[in-house]
């Protein structure tokens, strides 16, 4: 039996303004390759399939062809619900999808027997047992009390999701029984898509979780044979057990993940013994960068990513890219606030195969403001001083489209929000001085 473990695939994201269709689809035809050549049994997509609760049509053709293609490779789907997805989308197509070989679980609020169920392999035998637990919401497994406090609550939701496991677990043990009695040994999956404590997130993951639940602690998990997980964008074990893991996002949904080799997971069992768990790197569909550092710095890693153009290499991906522009975040690490800051870094770019997706301070800078006005008192400020540094702080993002004109237009704006505080400031001063 062998099962393939992703996740966090995000269907119709966005990606500061541009589409990340093209590399979903590489995404799918790569895994689709992989399914053929492993000869897999079930693929499990462990929540947020989609990127929203209203995905956009081109997202949703592409999930239900998905669905048919692996219909045709003899493989099990395993759909889970994740925070992103929204119940009624995904229980829409369920019972056609159930004709073709697919499970979706939306929710814990469908009846405990239809979340433990049997998996079958290319043969339609028996092969392994689900415990199928997607993102659970607190209504569906807690009643709120009167007068709890905060830690009440959480402690409460964090027994109630251990519970749940447990209920699930017991009933796949009975299964697992009954199937001794005819000879068959299954392992027991189960699946989650929530926070544990202590794995590192990344910025793409949202920070809420479950009601005021912060992470679920490992040893809430059942002693399944493997359990697949979902919500965190970087693939990781979890608590130190081999068999509990986050397989991670197939593609980069924040610029911070792209030190992370993206994978999924390949588990294949013989009986209910674990032989093998395998992380399959996934290949770049789409190049993407991080260049940091003062101008001068920013202007010399430029330069080398044309000198690598013209070797028709690049240092950001192992796939063949061909000729996609490289994506770009710029992070400026400098004191000073330069209003001509885009159209110096656009001058540094002109003739690259770039489109900057993002420009901002770096995130040392953002923390030093934040701790120098910390440490300072209104009384030493003035307003003026305080809109100003506000200013300083923001981020500056450009799109595709960015040009000359375009940046001219926004120093423009700049300039007349700062008149135009300066109008309201004065105004305010004067209704003072009248009182």
């Amino acid at each position: 039996m062998k099962i393939l473990h992703t996740s966090d695939w995000h269907l119709g994201q966005n990606f500061f303004t541009k589409s990340r269709k093209e590399e979903h689809q590489g995404f799918i035809d790569w895994l689709l390759q992989q399914v053929a050549t492993e000869q897999v049994d079930a693929v499990i997509v462990a929540g947020d399939i989609f990127d929203t609760g209203t995905p956009p049509s081109y997202a949703r053709e592409m999930y239900n062809q998905f669905v048919v293609d692996m219909q045709q490779l003899n493989c099990v789907l395993v759909v889970l619900g994740g925070n992103h997805d929204s119940v009624s989308t995904l229980n829409e197509s369920k019972q056609i999808l159930a004709c073709l070989n697919t499970f979706v679980v939306a929710s814990t609020g469908i009846a405990i027997d239809e979340q433990v169920f049997t998996i079958p392999d290319k043969q339609g035998q028996p092969a392994a047992i689900l415990c199928a637990v997607p993102f659970i919401r607190a209504r569906d497994v807690l009643q709120s009390t009167a007068g709890e406090t905060g830690l009440q609550k959480r402690q409460a939701l964090g027994d109630a999701i251990k519970q749940h496991y447990q209920t699930l677990y017991q009933i796949a043990l009975l299964k697992q029984k009954e199937q001794k009695a005819d000879g068959l040994d299954l392992p027991i999956i189960a699946t989650g898509h929530l926070t544990a404590l202590g794995v590192s997130q990344s910025e793409s993951v949202r920070d809420i979780y479950i009601g005021t639940l912060d992470g679920f602690a490992a040893d809430g998990f059942p002693p399944a044979d493997y359990i697949a997980l979902g919500h965190i964008h970087k693939p990781q074990i979890v608590a130190k057990s081999e068999h509990i893991r986050y397989c991670g996002s197939p593609i980069p949904l924040s610029f911070d993940e792209l030190g992370t080799q993206k994978q999924v997971m390949l588990v294949e069992f013989s009986g209910a013994q674990r032989t093998s768990l395998q992380p399959i790197p996934i290949p770049v569909f789409q190049p993407m960068l991080v260049i940091k550092g003062d101008l001068a710095k920013i202007e010399k890693a430029l330069q080398q990513l044309k000198a690598d153009a013209k070797a028709n290499t690049t240092a950001n991906t192992k796939a063949d890219t061909g000729t996609q522009p490289v994506w770009l975040c710029l992070e400026v690490d400098t004191q000073d606030y330069l209003a001509d800051l885009q159209q110096r870094i656009q001058t540094m770019t002109e003739g690259l195969n770039v489109e900057i997706l993002q420009l901002r301070r770096s995130r040392n800078q953002r923390r030093q403001l934040l701790s120098q006005m910390q440490s300072e008192t209104l009384a030493e400020l003035t307003p003026e001083d305080v809109f100003e540094k506000r200013l300083a702080m923001e981020t500056f993002d450009t799109s595709p489209e960015a040009d000359t004109e375009k940046t001219d237009e926004q120093h423009t704006t700049l300039q007349q929000v700062r008149q135009r505080f300066s109008q309201i400031l004065s105004e305010v001063e004067h209704q003072g001085t009248d009182g």
